[in-house]
């Protein structure tokens, strides 16, 4: 099994860095998308707001994220920085949906 660091193609250019990184983006930014619409279905869920932080399943995700990032070669704790924004920019979504989700509908205007 390659490790995705092995996966690092050698580059002599900025341009070829940034090629590579644009390609990864193009598949990152898909994922990160359908991740986040799982924050919406978590927020019709849960029937509480103090559901939508969980510090356990919080620490659950960074312990499973840091060894699988050790297992792929790379740095654990940048890993650990970048997943632990995505979780707070995750759980402000969240809030926000479990809102929207539970706003009265609001009433036509009468003529």
């Amino acid at each position: 099994m390659t490790r995705a660091i092995d996966k690092v193609k050698p580059c002599s250019t900025m341009l070829e860095v940034r090629r590579e990184v644009n390609a990864l983006d193009d598949v990152l930014v898909s994922l990160l998308v359908e991740r986040v619409g799982y924050m919406t279905q978590a927020a019709r869920i849960k029937q509480d707001p103090a559901q939508v932080r969980d510090e356990a399943r919080i620490q659950a995700i960074v312990d499973r994220v840091r060894e699988q990032t050790l297992t792929e070669g790379g740095d654990a704790d940048v890993m650990e920085a970048i997943y632990r924004s995505l979780m707070e920019a995750c759980i402000a979504y969240e809030h926000r949906e479990f809102a929207r989700l539970r706003e009265p509908a609001t009433a036509g205007s009468a003529a």
